[in-house]
C-alpha cells in the first residue's frame, strides 16, 4: 500500500535543479521500500495534438535510501527548455499519479496540475569554479604552521613548540615560514591553502579584527604576502582567506569610538547596540559573537557597513589576486548582504571560490546567488562517529550520508568543503584515540569521496590535540616528531584522485547498503561507462565483503597496485584485513 504522506517533491533546490546546460535533475523521495517503481510523466505545457496534451514517460532509478526514504533520481532534457511534470508511483498492485495538486488515480490531461519548471535559464545553472572540484586543501593556522622571519616576532613570543597551545601564547609563526615549507606542500600534493584570518587583530587567532586592510604585522608585510601568494601560485596552489564579517574585533577603531563617544559616535548605528552605556561582562548589552564581548556583531544592514565590508571583499582580490573567501558565521549575516558580496568580488574574478560557515542545513545559501559551497561539518560529524568513535553502525552511517548527499543538488555536492578536522575541532589522531590504521581509513574515505577534501595542519603527520586551544599546537617539523608512514598514505592517495577522475568529482556517487552487522561501509562512482568501487572495513578484525554486483567477463584493475585481472566467476568476495580498504575500477 502506498504511504502517501511520505511523498515528497518540491520543483527547485535539490529536488528539482539545471544540472547542465540543457539538462534537469528531478528528484522525489518516498518511504524507504514502499514504492516498486517511480516514473516521470512529463511534457511541455504547449504542446498539444488536436486536443490532448502530449506528454511522456521515463523511469527514475532509485539511486539512494536512508532511515526513513528511498530517494529516487532522472536526468532529463526538457524539448523547450521548461517542463510540466508529475510522477507515476507503483507499490504492488497499487499506482497513483503524483501532481502539484496532489494524487489522482489517473493522470490528469490538464498540464496545469502539474509540477512546473518554468525554464532552463542558463544564467541560473549552478556553477562552482571548475578548478575546486580538483583541489585538495590545506588549511594552515599562521601563528602555529612555521616561524620563518623572528625579527617580526610579536612580544613574549615562545620559543616554537616549547610549551603546549593556550589562548594567549603566541609561537611567531608567519608567511616566511609558509614559504620556506612550499616544497613540503608540494610533496604531499596540496593544490589550495586555506588561511585562517591573516588581519591584524589582538589574539593569536585573529578572528577578532582590529583593521580589515592591514596584515597583522607579526605574519609579514603586504609585500611578503603577495610574493607568498605569487610563489603558490607558480606551484599550482591556490589561496583563500578568512573574511570575518559577522563581528569585528573589540579595539577595531569604530567600536572604540562607540566605547569613547556613546550615542552620540558616528559609528552608533554600525553595531547592534541594546542600551548606552555599553556594557560587557558575561552578558552584554549589545550583540556579540556568540556572547564573547571582545567580538562585537557588525549591522551589516547599515549602508555604510555594507560598503565598508564590500571594499575589504573587493580589496583582496583585486591587490592581492587570491582565489577565494572563506567566510566565518555565514549563517548569521543577512542573505542579501551576501547576494552582494557574491556580485562585487565575482566582477574582478570570476571563478573566485565563495565558502560559507555553516554548520547546519545550508540550502538557502546554495542557490546560486550567495556561496559556492559550505564546509561540510554533517560529514565530518558522520565520519567520525563511524570510523572513530564507533557509536554508529555501517548500515547507520550508510544511511546518514545517503541523507547528507540528497541534502543538495549533485552540482553543489562536487564543491563542497569536507573536511574531518579543524582550528574549531579535536585532532583527528585524537578522535581516534591515536589509532593511526583508523586514521588512515578515515583519509582514505575524504580522498576517494565527492568535494573538495581539505586537510589540517599536521594531520598527515599525526598531530595530536583536544579541542580549541590543544587543537592549535606548533607544527612539528622534525622529522623524528613526524609520522611518514600516515604521509606518504596520504600523498599516495592524493596522487591517485589526481589521476582516476572517478575518485574525484566525475560521475554519480551511491552507496551500497551493507550486510546485516558488517563492518564495511561501500559506494560506487559511475559515468555510465566506467566505474570505481570503495570499500572499507571500519573493524580491528579480519572481514569479507560480498561485492553486491555481476564482474563476469567484466575486466577489473586494482587501482591502489595497478593489477588487472579478468572476472569470470558471477559473484565475488573480497578479504579485508583490520582497518583495510580496497579501490577497484571496472
Amino acid at each position: 500500500m502506498i504511504e502517501y504522506s511520505s511523498v515528497f517533491h518540491r520543483p527547485t533546490d535539490n529536488f528539482a535543479y539545471p544540472f547542465g546546460e540543457v539538462s534537469l535533475h528531478i528528484r522525489i523521495k518516498t518511504k524507504k521500500n514502499n514504492i516498486l517503481k517511480a516514473e516521470l510523466l512529463y511534457g511541455d505545457q504547449y504542446e498539444w495534438k488536436n486536443t490532448s496534451w502530449i506528454y511522456f514517460k521515463q523511469e527514475l532509478q532509485k539511486i539512494g535510501s536512508d532511515f526513513l526514504f528511498d530517494y529516487w533520481q532522472i536526468e532529463i532534457i526538457p524539448p523547450y527548455q521548461r517542463l510540466r511534470y508529475g510522477f507515476i508511483l507503483h507499490s504492488g498492485n497499487e499506482q497513483t499519479t503524483y501532481t502539484e495538486k496532489g494524487f489522482f488515480q489517473e493522470p490528469p490531461q490538464d498540464p496545469s496540475f502539474y509540477f512546473c519548471f518554468p525554464y532552463l535559464h542558463r544564467s541560473e545553472i549552478f556553477r562552482a569554479p571548475e578548478w575546486v572540484k580538483n583541489t585538495v586543501w590545506y588549511q594552515i593556522f599562521p601563528e602555529r604552521f612555521a616561524n620563518g622571519d623572528e625579527s617580526i616576532n610579536p612580544p613574549n613570543t615562545l620559543r616554537w613548540g616549547s610549551k603546549p597551545p593556550a589562548p594567549d601564547n603566541f609561537f611567531g609563526g608567519d608567511f616566511q615560514g609558509v614559504m620556506d615549507h612550499l616544497d613540503y606542500l608540494r610533496e604531499l600534493g596540496i593544490s589550495g591553502i586555506y588561511f585562517t584570518p591573516i588581519f591584524k587583530a589582538y589574539s593569536n587567532h585573529k578572528y577578532d579584527t582590529i583593521n580589515y586592510f592591514e596584515i597583522d604585522p607579526q605574519f609579514g608585510s603586504k609585500e611578503v604576502f603577495k610574493q607568498l601568494v605569487e610563489k603558490c601560485h607558480e606551484n599550482g596552489i591556490k589561496v583563500m582567506l578568512d573574511a570575518v564579517f559577522n563581528h569585528s574585533g573589540y579595539f577595531f577603531e569604530p567600536f572604540q569610538d562607540v566605547l569613547r563617544n556613546g550615542e552620540n559616535s558616528r559609528y552608533r548605528h554600525w553595531f547592534h547596540i541594546n542600551e548606552f552605556p555599553l556594557k560587557g561582562g558575561k552578558l552584554p548589552n549589545y550583540s556579540t559573537f556568540a556572547f564573547v564581548e571582545s567580538m562585537p556583531k557588525l549591522n551589516t544592514q547599515n549602508p555604510e557597513v555594507k560598503e565598508y565590508l564590500l571594499e575589504v571583499g573587493k580589496y583582496w582580490v583585486r591587490e592581492f589576486d587570491i582565489d577565494g573567501w572563506r567566510l566565518d558565521v555565514a549563517n548569521e549575516i543577512d542573505h542579501q548582504f551576501w547576494r552582494d558580496f557574491r556580485s562585487e568580488v565575482k566582477k574582478i574574478k570570476p571563478d573566485l571560490y565563495i565558502l560559507g560557515e555553516v554548520w547546519h542545513d545550508a540550502m538557502p545559501w546554495l542557490r546560486g546567488d550567495q556561496f559556492d559551497a559550505v564546509m561540510n561539518y554533517p560529514f565530518l560529524t558522520n565520519v567520525i562517529n563511524f570510523f572513530a568513535k564507533e557509536t554508529i553502525s555501517s548500515k547507520e552511517f550508510t544511511e546518514k550520508m545517503t541523507s547528507v548527499l540528497f541534502q543538495y543538488p549533485a552540482t553543489v555536492n562536487e564543491a563542497i568543503f569536507n573536511l574531518i578536522g579543524s582550528h574549531d575541532t579535536p585532532r583527528i589522531m585524537t578522535e581516534c584515540g591515536e589509532n593511526v590504521d583508523k586514521v588512515k581509513l578515515i583519509f582514505t574515505f575524504l580522498l576517494t569521496f565527492i568535494g573538495t577534501p581539505c586537510i589540517y595542519y599536521g594531520d598527515e603527520i599525526g598531530l595530536t590535540g583536544d579541542m580549541d586551544p590543544g587543537c592549535r599546537k606548533c607544527m612539528p617539523w622534525e622529522e623524528e616528531n613526524q609520522n611518514k608512514d600516515l604521509f606518504r598514505h596520504i600523498q599516495r592517495l592524493i596522487k591517485l584522485r589526481a589521476k582516476e577522475k572517478l575518485l574525484s568529482n566525475e560521475g554519480h556517487i551511491e552507496f551500497l547498503t551493507p550486510a546485516e552487522n558488517s563492518s564495511c561501509v561501500s559506494f560506487i562512482k559511475s559515468n555510465g561507462k566506467e566505474n570505481v568501487f570503495v570499500v572499507l572495513n571500519s573493524s580491528g578484525k579480519e572481514a569479507k565483503f560480498s561485492v553486491p554486483f555481476n564482474l563476469k567477463g567484466k575486466k577489473v584493475t586494482n587501482l591502489i597496485d595497478g593489477t588487472e585481472f579478468a572476472s569470470e566467476a558471477e559473484h565475488h568476495y573480497i578479504s579485508l584485513k583490520a582497518y583495510e580498504h580496497a579501490i577497484f575500477k571496472f
